[in-house]
């Protein structure tokens, strides 16, 4: 019963990255490498951003029980703006990749996606999913890296807009653009806090989440 719980959360969780690379058209450009190089890509951003982070933003020292009730907006404020970090790194993914803009929007944000999933919720899913109890945290998580790839999806095609300003485009779209990739980079940050006052469940929170990142 337990591996079967672990099955259907890691089908849940996996099963959208599979579609969207099948179906997407990146299987008939052979992109497959691509999106591992976009991978590998991430690791090198996020380890860039644990150095800087534990450097000039280390985490308090407090006890379990109070680092999950608290809540600080400004120290979370200060610690998403190193996420501006991944929007460099998905840029750089895109000047890698040849092709048209769809190829690279979709090889940056499933690679990003994947490797986020890999690395975040893999472990896990394996050591809670295959527990003695069921437990809905972790059909949760697997919602939440479905959400996880839209967002990565819509990052990337915010940046790929982003690298195809020119001087036709009017000033008001450029910045609506730039308040929208503010807003993709926070999200996290708004999310939390809108959780954390509203005084919202977790299901609630992922409803949230999924919404926002559509809106996105």
């Amino acid at each position: 019963m337990t591996l079967y719980h672990f099955a259907n959360c890691l089908a849940l969780a996996y099963t959208p990255y599979y579609l969207t690379y099948k179906y997407s058209g990146l299987a008939e450009y052979g992109a497959f490498w691509k999106v591992g190089q976009a991978g590998v890509m991430y690791m090198l951003t996020q380890l860039a951003k644990m150095i800087f982070l534990a450097t000039f933003f280390p985490m308090p020292e407090i006890e379990e029980e109070e680092s999950v009730q608290n809540f600080d907006l400004v120290h979370d404020i200060f610690r998403a703006t190193v996420d501006i970090a991944d929007l460099i790194g998905i840029y750089i993914v895109m000047q890698r990749v040849s092709g048209k803009g769809s190829v690279k929007i979709l090889v940056a944000g499933l690679g990003w996606a994947m490797a986020e999933l890999v690395l975040t919720r893999l472990v896990f899913l394996w050591v809670g999913a295959r527990g003695v109890e069921f437990d809905w945290k972790y059909i949760q998580k697997s919602l939440d890296a479905n959400i996880s790839l839209l967002h990565c999806l819509s990052l990337a095609c915010l940046v790929w807009l982003w690298t195809r300003k020119d001087g036709n485009i009017s000033s008001g779209f450029s910045g609506v653009l730039t308040v929208v990739l503010g807003l993709a980079c926070y999200k996290g940050v708004i999310v939390d806090a809108a959780s954390h006052y509203l005084d919202l469940g977790t299901w609630a929170s992922l409803a949230q989440d999924g919404v926002v990142s559509s809106a996105l």
